[in-house]
């Protein structure tokens, strides 16, 4: 059988959120074929496959915009409503 999954992930380390980083993988068979990266801020592939649909994807400002603007969108909104739920228990 095949197995592919997507998985999306904000990391950051500071409490202002100003390094905040969003990494978006797609995953084929337990390896990522290819990533969208918040501080590369374009598609990396890294198979065959993925760096045809990098390219493909890298040439479309409308795809690249809308995972560009996750780091405000997902990641820093997501972000900020956990660290207060956690300073309101400390």
């Amino acid at each position: 059988g095949y197995f592919y999954s997507r998985w999306t992930k904000c990391i950051h380390s500071s409490r202002d959120l100003s390094d905040i980083v969003f990494i978006d993988n797609y995953i084929f068979n337990k390896d990522v074929y290819i990533q969208f990266n918040s501080t590369v801020g374009k598609y990396v592939g890294y198979t065959e496959h993925g760096v045809y649909n990098a390219e493909l994807w890298n040439n479309n400002t409308g795809i690249l915009q809308s995972e560009r603007a996750q780091v405000e969108r997902y990641c820093k909104y997501n972000a900020e409503l956990y660290q207060a739920a956690i300073a309101d228990k400390s």
